[in-house]
């Protein structure tokens, strides 16, 4: 079986600002710079035909390059509790456009559509059941923003669980068209 999902890896400069500011948090999971990436669609677990039929699909996309920077910071919670600290990108109406074409592929190839509202960010941090105390954070680091990045592919990732950390690899990369 193969975990895959669709992404974009920010720039060396964005994720060197975004690691800078990871720490301070008690119980947090800061994610490392091979981790850092915007995820377009989670695909989740598929066998190795319908891996195949996923990259034939995303070959027919076509999107034109944009530029998009990081845009504050939030937190995703379960039940109440914060488990995922996050940076946010703009713009978001472009990103969920290419979003939707990606989940369209993904359709197209047999996948369920995706049922969650797509917000644009980029993990920072995990916590476990007991949460994470993230005020502070969020107030330090509320105004994050960056200089503007190309957004001109995007790719397709697996990842491998570890008990230390998951980790990913690119499996192949799809241009926008110029």
């Amino acid at each position: 079986m193969h975990r895959l999902f669709a992404a974009v890896r920010p720039p060396a400069s964005q994720r060197t600002q975004l690691l800078a500011i990871m720490g301070g948090v008690t119980g947090a999971r800061w994610q490392d710079d091979d981790q850092l990436h915007l995820t377009l669609r989670f695909i989740g677990e598929v066998d190795r035909h319908r891996a195949n039929d996923i990259a034939d699909a995303l070959r027919a996309i076509r999107f034109a390059p944009f530029d998009a920077n990081l845009s504050g910071i939030g937190t995703f919670d379960r039940k109440g509790v914060i488990d995922t600290l996050w940076a946010g990108v703009q713009p978001r109406d472009q990103l969920a456009s290419l979003h939707r074409k990606i989940d369209r592929a993904c359709v197209n190839a047999g996948l369920a559509a995706e049922e969650r509202a797509y917000l644009p960010h980029i993990t920072l941090a995990r916590f476990g059941r007991s949460g994470g105390a993230v005020d502070n954070f969020l107030v330090s680091h509320s105004g994050l923003t960056s200089a503007p990045f190309g957004i001109d592919h995007f790719a397709l990732f697996e990842s491998h669980l570890g008990h230390a950390r998951a980790t990913y690899h690119l499996v192949e990369r799809y241009l926008a068209q110029h």
